[in-house]
């Protein structure tokens, strides 16, 4: 009885077979199920990062610095300053998010306004991001820096769940007031630092 109900309980991990004997025609099936479980995933890169169109979602550490250096004889002349630095150079960054489940949202988070260390400021709303197309027939639209969390944007799938979305993002340096002189910000000092932060339901 012991060796039955062993084989019993084994029996829905063996392959189906079907014999059929007979002098006429003969036919036979044999089943099998299929089941596939994919992980929700959600990749969000600015900057330097892993290759996601060539599959290769992965971790990458690296920080990229986006610099302005204003020409003196046109500080706060509103002529928009173009930055240097960023994974495509002259201030542009690769901006990509990868999602399976659903509607994004993307926001920006700064720590405060832009500070030179001395008491003087200058606001994120002087730092604008201009969003094209890189690879995907739509750009990613990028969130408007504030010195706070900026609002949410919106990333919606064309069809079903899945959303694949990439932009080159421009920095540009406003130049629209006159701060006191210094270097403002830095590689995460003086409020230097944005984290973007993705969300999938």
């Amino acid at each position: 009885m012991a060796v039955l109900a062993s084989v019993g309980a084994s029996a829905p991990v063996l392959a189906e077979s079907n014999l059929q004997t007979g002098t006429v025609a003969l036919t036979a099936t044999a089943k099998v199920d299929f089941q596939v479980t994919i992980p929700k995933i959600l990749y969000l890169r600015v900057g330097t990062g892993s290759a996601y169109a060539t599959g290769a979602l992965a971790n990458v550490g690296t920080v990229d610095l986006i610099q302005f250096t204003v020409p003196a004889a046109s500080v706060g002349n509103s002529t928009a300053v173009a930055g240097t630095g960023g994974d495509l150079t002259a201030g542009v960054v690769t901006a990509a998010v990868v999602g399976n489940n659903g509607t994004i949202t993307l926001n920006a988070t700064a720590s405060g306004a832009l500070s030179n260390g001395a008491g003087d400021s200058i606001d994120f709303s002087q730092i604008t991001t201009a969003a094209g197309t890189l690879t995907s027939a739509t750009a990613l639209p990028a969130p408007a820096l504030t010195n706070a969390i900026s609002a949410n944007v919106t990333i919606t799938p064309a069809t079903g769940k899945v959303v694949v979305r990439d932009a080159r993002w421009t920095f540009s340096y406003a130049n629209t007031t006159t701060p006191a002189a210094g270097t403002y910000g830095g590689v995460n000092v003086n409020n230097g630092r944005v984290t973007y932060t993705a969300a999938l339901p």
